[in-house]
């Protein structure tokens, strides 16, 4: 059973200058490991965070940084939560996240349908 879907689109030159202009930014919407990457990657990571909170319901009281866009052996991105989103998961009975992020002409966007 679908529980949520969300999907965003995020301007990856737009999200850079507002992180150059806000350094501690980067603090606040990614993790450390998130950080790290470059720009077209963080992009499409905010987006998928985005994206996860609209399937959540956009409750509001979710922290950026308790869900990370993680590649597993295959290459293939997921999510990995906790915290506050995974207490809103519990909460919505959602046992699984399905992600798929795109990047092209400097546009990076992502889909989540969080499943129940």
């Amino acid at each position: 059973m679908i529980v949520g879907v969300g999907i965003d689109i995020v301007d990856v030159m737009r999200l850079t200058r507002h992180l150059a202009l806000a350094p501690r930014l980067t603090q606040r919407l990614f993790t450390p490991a998130e950080a790290l990457l470059g720009s077209e990657s963080l992009a499409g990571r905010f987006a998928a965070k985005e994206a996860l909170a609209k399937a959540l319901g956009n409750p509001g009281d979710l922290s950026w940084r308790d869900a990370e866009v993680v590649r597993g052996p295959s290459g293939r991105p997921h999510l990995e939560v906790c915290d506050g989103v995974a207490a809103r998961c519990r909460e919505l009975g959602v046992v699984h996240l399905h992600l798929s992020l795109s990047h092209d002409a400097g546009l990076a966007s992502a889909i989540v349908i969080a499943e129940g």
